[in-house]
């Protein structure tokens, strides 16, 4: 019930957008290979914006929000806390509409031939992940978990590329990360998941807008998001074809990308009352750790008004 309220009233276009149109708006937005841009044009979205985008693409979601920090950008999206890393740190953005896929798909892996079994094994292991977002964060709650302090394993700050790297070389012992690497790493390089991020993470991915383009671009910045929650419903429907059509455009395996989306079942948001309260636990527990340089007001750094087409009768 809730994808059907929420694709039906997403065709809603705001009132405003006319007006926008005829004064030429252009929305920078941040993207990263394989990403919205080819999430809109695969499903159909793409056709007939009433304003222009200017798309840029980036190797990750820490440069886009870099990009947006600097005012470069309108418009991005990134993960939860990576989001909140950059918001703690006093960027003038917020979270506007997001996705949330499950929590399972973030995963610690290890190589097939590793004497790690299980969580419990990870004391004193040399454990890799993404600093100030899901791979540290997901390294900490599993060894708080399972009863371990945070020291008494080694955190090695490394991004997606180097750290699969190192796992196959065998240079760190474990590696926290999330689709499509996962499936990835199971499907072609053997390796074994260990624990995951269900009950510990919301794996929610934000869009993210600066607070000039939600006062200056409003309308345009609604259409966009209204089109992103329409083809990500679009792409729960058509699996299939997403993988196809993605796997052409990032060159990566299409059975990796159709094992990825049937584990993730990505699904749009409404940032809501129970959202909020979710993440700030969770950014109450990246504080605790450390990943957070400060305690954050997760209602602060949300624009729940973009909800509006969501709640609509």
């Amino acid at each position: 019930m809730f994808y059907a309220t929420l694709l039906g009233v997403a065709i809603m276009m705001t009132g405003r957008g006319t007006g926008e149109a005829a004064e030429q708006v252009v929305l920078r937005v941040g993207d990263q290979k394989g990403g919205n841009r080819s999430l809109l044009e695969i499903s159909g979205f793409a056709h007939d914006l009433p304003y222009k985008i200017e798309w840029a693409e980036f190797p990750a979601a820490a440069p886009i929000l870099e990009a947006l920090n600097a005012g470069s950008l309108d418009v991005g999206y990134t993960g939860d806390l990576a989001f909140l890393t950059v918001y703690a740190g006093g960027a003038p953005i917020k979270a506007i509409g997001g996705t949330r896929s499950n929590a399972k798909t973030q995963a610690i892996l290890v190589r097939q031939d590793s004497p790690i079994r299980s969580a419990d094994d990870l004391k004193g292991k040399r454990i890799a992940g993404t600093r100030g977002g899901w791979g540290q964060f997901l390294v900490d709650a599993t060894l708080e978990k399972s009863g371990f302090k945070l020291d008494e394993a080694t955190f090695a700050p490394l991004g997606p590329v180097d750290a699969k790297v190192a796992l196959l070389a065998g240079s760190i012992d474990a590696w926290a990360v999330w689709e499509p690497y996962v499936s990835y790493a199971t499907l072609k390089d053997n390796a074994r998941v260990i624990a995951d991020g269900d009950g510990l993470t919301p794996t929610i991915t934000f869009i993210v807008a600066t607070n000039n383009a939600i006062a200056t671009k409003r309308a345009a910045v609604q259409d966009l998001v209204n089109r992103l929650n329409k083809a990500r419903l679009w792409s729960l429907d058509h699996v299939g074809e997403y993988a196809k059509n993605t796997a052409e455009l990032t060159r990566l395996p299409e059975d990796v990308l159709l094992a990825a989306y049937q584990a993730q079942r990505t699904a749009p948001i409404a940032i809501d009352d129970g959202v909020v309260k979710e993440v700030q636990a969770a950014s109450d527990r990246a504080t605790r750790y450390g990943i957070l340089s400060r305690q954050v007001d997760v209602a602060r750094a949300v624009d729940p008004s973009f909800n509006a087409p969501i709640g609509s009768n």
